[in-house]
């Protein structure tokens, strides 16, 4: 699963990327900082299963942090886009070979209207007008690739649903988009019983699939600037989360300092030494009164749950061979966290685990409820499961 952070030069993006990450990115006050795509690891975070088994877990794929569990994810920050991007003006090219993998994209607007369509300072700019310009930007690059090959595409469309699907996925493959969002995409634009479809049809297909194959979460950066209230009038629209970068990446760095005690997404924080300097306590102050107690958290991890939990509709899963320890083959309590669609089955994440596993797979036992379950038992947010293998040479 990968990530993509988005959105025009200098409204925060690579701020919002280092704090997410904790990796280096180079950050500086002017538009195309990021030109070469910047991949580090985010963590999603939910409350650990330790907590209801009352045990000490040893996780060996994720972090444990005070019965909080901390899933990798893939990150991705992108280079900067400005209007025209489908077209390769600015870095459009590079952007959009950027988010070809991503599953989602978080993007980052300047919610404060200090930065331009071009990345540039200003002040008064609608930030309402960067969130419709991105998603008019991928819509009109799906729409491009599409009406570049419609000639070869609408001579062998007139056929079953089921082979105009395969025809478009085909011509779609290099977004990382499958038979599933196309046929969804084809329903949701109505299209389903149609097999010549008008140029104006063909742009509601383009929309379509890019709400579901690459969907968005808007972090509306710069929230303790936004003077104008531009966050209270654009979430009458749009799903905004306020978030503030700068202080994510603050607490973090005074956390991993020993200054405080800070855990990503918390809404408050522990000062630890005394003798800070003035100016540290002061910032640290700043942060708590107007970002953390006004708004919750600083949104930067707030952004990353909502586009994996909300948007992507994922669940964690543990799995574990001892049902009674809650173990694995080493003795460690709760190895292993892992991210699966909703709806995914025992089967599924025999598979997640391992090839050989789901090759083998007999059945599973619930370790909450210690009953046996099927290769099609759908499972729960939280579940841990032990898996049932057949013997080697069965």
């Amino acid at each position: 699963m990968e990530i993509g952070i988005v959105g025009k030069p200098n409204v925060g993006k690579s701020t919002f990327f280092k704090a997410l990450t904790m990796a280096d990115a180079e950050i500086a006050s002017f538009p195309f900082t990021t030109i070469k795509a910047n991949v580090g690891m985010g963590y999603v975070r939910v409350k650990c299963a330790c907590e209801d088994f009352n045990v000490t877990c040893n996780p060996q794929n994720s972090l444990c942090i005070e019965k909080n569990r901390f899933i990798p994810i893939k990150v991705i920050d992108v280079a900067g886009l400005v209007p025209g991007a489908h077209e390769g003006k600015g870095l459009g090219n590079q952007f959009l070979d950027d988010i070809r993998r991503a599953d989602s994209l978080i993007h980052v607007v300047d919610i404060s209207g200090r930065t331009d369509e071009k990345g540039e300072t200003t002040d008064g700019y609608d930030p309402e007008f960067d969130i419709k310009f991105l998603e008019e930007e991928i819509d009109l690059w799906f729409y491009g690739i599409l009406k570049k090959n419609w000639t070869k595409i609408s001579g062998r469309i007139k056929y079953a649903h089921e082979d105009i699907v395969k025809e478009l996925t085909e011509q779609l493959s290099g977004l990382e988009i499958n038979e599933s969002q196309v046929n969804e995409a084809i329903k949701e634009a109505g299209l389903e019983d149609k097999s010549d479809w008008s140029d104006e049809q063909l742009r509601e297909f383009s929309i379509k699939l890019r709400e579901i194959s690459k969907p968005i979460t808007i972090s509306g950066n710069k929230i303790d600037l936004d003077n104008k209230k531009n966050f209270e009038r654009i979430r009458e629209n749009y799903t905004v989360i306020p978030t503030c970068s700068e202080a994510e990446l603050a607490l973090r760095r005074a956390q991993s300092n020993d200054l405080i005690h800070y855990i990503p997404g918390d809404s408050d924080f522990e000062i630890l030494k005394e003798d800070i300097d003035e100016k540290q306590r002061n910032a640290l102050n700043f942060i708590k009164k107007n970002i953390l107690q006004k708004f919750g958290s600083t949104g930067v991890q707030r952004c990353l749950n909502t586009a994996v939990f909300d948007v992507l509709k994922m669940i964690v899963v543990y799995p574990v061979e001892n049902e009674n320890k809650l173990t694995d083959s080493k003795g460690n309590v709760l190895p292993d966290a892992y991210l699966l669609p909703e709806g995914s089955t025992a089967l599924d994440l025999a598979y997640k685990v391992h090839t050989d596993i789901g090759d083998k797979f007999i059945g599973a036992i619930d370790c909450r409820t210690k009953k046996k379950i099927g290769k099609d038992h759908v499972l729960r947010d939280g579940d841990v499961v032990k898996i049932l293998t057949s013997r080697i040479g069965d």
